[in-house]
């Protein structure tokens, strides 16, 4: 059973997007903690995020890994990068996510590049406006993920063959 739990967590692969202290005032001071923004990928479509927040460090990043690897958002690919533009809005987050050629790379800063090269894109083009918060440009990357359409998917919406879609 142990062994097989390991084998299981050997398969993702784990990113520490941000580690902050935060500091809860008492009556006798302020009493610190942590908290880690984790994503976990499988470097094959599937990616998920977590925060995790604990009195230690090392518990934090777990439970953030755990929590990561309950949220998991397949990205739809085609040929190492992304089927068509999308913008993922949270909050006062924008993230412009765009397909890249390929050879390109990951063209994205941060938490951005974090997220795809755990999800296993290889060529993307993005850009991170509004709010520079490590948490809400995460959950505006989700949101633009979660909303993403297969090439399949958009070919069968517009009554075409996914050929005359990618000519």
């Amino acid at each position: 059973m142990e062994h097989e739990k390991a084998e299981k967590n050997k398969e993702f692969a784990e990113k520490l997007i941000s580690l902050n202290r935060v500091a809860k005032v008492v009556k006798g001071g302020r009493r610190f903690s942590f908290s880690a923004l984790v994503v976990v990928g499988d470097r094959n479509g599937k990616v998920g995020y977590g925060l995790g927040k604990a009195n230690d460090v090392s518990e934090a990043i777990r439970k953030g890994m755990d929590r990561a690897k309950r949220s998991f958002v397949t990205i739809p690919r085609s040929k190492e990068t992304l089927p068509h533009q999308y913008i993922g809005h949270f909050k006062s987050a924008k993230v412009v996510l765009k397909p890249a050629a390929p050879g390109t790379g990951i063209i994205a800063g941060g938490a951005v590049r974090a997220i795809m090269e755990v999800g296993g894109v290889n060529d993307i083009l993005s850009k991170s406006m509004g709010s520079r918060n490590p948490i809400n440009t995460v959950k505006a990357v989700f949101s633009g993920l979660k909303s993403m359409q297969s090439a399949k998917t958009m070919a069968k919406n517009r009554g075409k063959s996914l050929a005359d879609l990618w000519g």
